[in-house]
């Protein structure tokens, strides 16, 4: 699990306000996907999950939908982050899936929550419905889907099925791409399955020890999701430990790394990575 995103760069792990596309700044040659890649690998890792669109509405890829993209004028990068990290992973066997966030902080109340903004602009809810919205975030999936044939998951964030036509939207994923895998963090853990997702996936202190559904847990690294002054790798003994829980939950299990405002990611954790590969290894 990669969380790399605007938040990166605002230092928090939910970003606040409408930052400028400027903000994501890296560097033009500094992000080593490539890296990210070889870690997972060192790892024993058998595929990737990169935030593609986190809460703040910013997208790693150059969508036709939205300005608010790693193309936009204003933003340094300039780059289809998306593909890249797609080309490093697969290059070396690894799958890849991609996160996208549907529902942002205060969108089903028809306003702002607190200091957090809307974001995209396109999804503003002074402006445009609910309905819109999931149009605009529904046409974003295909497009990712079209554009990158070969990704075989969608990790579905915030798809709330109070508010949103889960249901729905699981069809339209399965529409554009039968074979994908979509998991949803909205499972109904009540029902041997749910209509709108594939598998259920928590955070592993939030997974039932009874579950029977198909599962994946996801834990962190470090200590936060995203990226973060200080931050530091846990212990291989320690993930070691969370993969024996998860499994014993019938989940799998995806264990995050927060790339820096570089777009590297931090040595303790490389160094973490390759020893969880070895304790795997005997």
């Amino acid at each position: 699990f990669i969380h790399y995103n605007m938040a990166t760069y605002k230092g928090v792990q939910w970003v606040e306000g409408y930052p400028d596309p400027s903000t994501f700044d890296p560097g033009v040659d500094t992000v080593d996907t490539d890296a990210w890649a070889d870690a997972a690998v060192s790892a024993g890792m058998k595929y990737g999950v990169l935030t593609v669109k986190h809460v703040a509405g910013f997208c790693l890829w150059d969508s036709q939908y939205t300005t608010y993209d790693v193309m936009h004028p204003d933003c340094p990068y300039q780059k289809d982050l998306v593909a890249q990290f797609i080309e490093s992973f697969e290059s070396r066997g690894l799958k890849v899936g991609l996160y996208y966030c549907w529902r942002h902080p205060g969108f089903d109340k028809g306003k702002n929550k607190g200091k957090f903004k809307v974001l995209p602009p396109e999804c503003d809810p002074a402006t445009h419905t609910l309905q819109e919205q999931n149009e605009f975030q529904k046409a974003q999936i295909a497009e990712l889907l079209t554009k990158y044939p070969d990704v075989f998951y969608i990790w579905n964030d915030g798809l709330d099925p109070v508010i949103m036509p889960a249901d729905e939207i699981l069809a339209h994923i399965k529409s554009v791409r039968p074979n994908v895998l979509a998991s949803s963090n909205w499972w109904d853990w009540g029902k041997k399955g749910t209509p709108y997702a594939d598998i259920a996936v928590k955070e592993l202190r939030h997974f039932p020890e009874t579950n029977e559904a198909p599962g994946e847990t996801c834990w962190k690294l470090e200590q936060g999701w995203f990226w973060n002054e200080g931050a530091r790798a846990g212990s291989a003994k320690g993930v070691m430990s969370n993969m024996a829980k998860a499994q014993s939950r019938n989940s799998n299990f995806l264990l995050n790394v927060g790339p820096d405002r570089n777009g590297h990611i931090i040595e303790s954790s490389r160094k973490t990575l390759a020893e969880i590969g070895k304790l795997l290894a005997r």
